[in-house]
């Protein structure tokens, strides 16, 4: 286990060089939501991460918060590095995010947004299903743990298990991929879980539109494939900066959804309030390719 546990955290020792995971938090006057972000990835066990959080809050960064402050000092006591960085003015999503993929050097870079709890376990199912199945990406849809009472068969009829390997899809508006989008609604992917009779340690991956808010990359698959570079044609208040740069890695290398997910979506507002601009809409309209 890469996880140095309580007995160990006053003993001094090395932070590692090398890690074979660099998780990346974005995150914007949450500080709360944060805490419990990262109470999740001290929950993990391996494989070996570290942790870089970018913050683009008004006020004061999320870590002087005494919540985030703690489960800070509890990560790198696991022997997690943690790197704290202030990135200001704000750009827009895709900029953030393209700032935080150049802070990663790890070979898998797994963006988690600060509103997102980890089950123990899932970074190590997620980065051995990136290496099994050798593709882009690899994500799990967050969960809102408010809905299991709210089962939408409708919204699930489009789930389709990924058999044998993974291939290289072109997802656009109008295309039979795009309409498996509803799928990661409400609590869908617990229920399908449930239908599916899944044991503890069964996974399997499935077809997707896109993933958001825990997407684990190849990381060189993400930068060949033009990483969030498209910012520089957006104007600062833009949405579905995930969804496009996931297209982009799903034509070339292919991309999966992982069931079951152990991510739980906090259910707090979202602080994406301008959806008037679509980052796939100006991009693709620009590129007729």
């Amino acid at each position: 286990m890469s996880r140095r546990t309580s007995e160990q955290w006053a003993r001094q020792a090395d932070l590692p060089e090398q890690v074979a995971v660099d998780v990346l938090v974005p995150t914007c006057n949450r500080p709360a939501e944060l805490a419990v972000t990262l109470a999740g990835l001290a929950g993990q066990s391996d494989p070996a991460f570290a942790v870089v959080i970018s913050d683009q809050s008004t006020g004061d960064p999320g870590w002087e918060h005494p919540a985030v402050a703690a489960m800070v000092r509890v990560l790198e006591a696991q022997g997690r590095p943690v790197t704290l960085l202030r990135h200001l003015p704000r750009r827009g999503l895709a900029e953030h995010r393209q700032f935080l993929l150049e802070q990663s050097s790890a070979d898998q870079c797994l963006f988690l947004d600060d509103d997102i709890w980890l089950e123990p376990g899932a970074l190590e199912l997620l980065s051995r299903a990136l290496d099994e199945l050798e593709c882009g990406f690899v994500g799990m849809a967050p969960q809102g743990l408010s809905y299991l009472g709210d089962r939408r068969p409708h919204q699930t009829a489009s789930f389709e298990a990924w058999e044998g390997r993974v291939m290289p899809e072109r997802i656009r508006p109008g295309t039979p991929g795009f309409e498996r989008w509803p799928l990661h609604s409400a609590a869908n992917l617990s229920h399908l879980s449930a239908e599916l009779s899944l044991h503890p340690g069964q996974w399997m991956p499935y077809r997707v539109a896109w993933l958001g808010g825990c997407v684990m990359y190849r990381r060189e698959a993400l930068d060949d494939a033009g990483g969030f570079r498209f910012w520089l044609d957006l104007p600062a208040d833009h949405a579905g900066e995930d969804v496009l740069a996931q297209w982009q890695v799903m034509e070339r290398f292919g991309g999966a959804g992982i069931l079951p997910s152990g991510a739980v979506h906090l259910e707090s507002p979202t602080t994406v309030t301008d959806r008037r601009v679509e980052a796939y809409e100006v991009v693709l309209n620009r590129d007729p390719a």
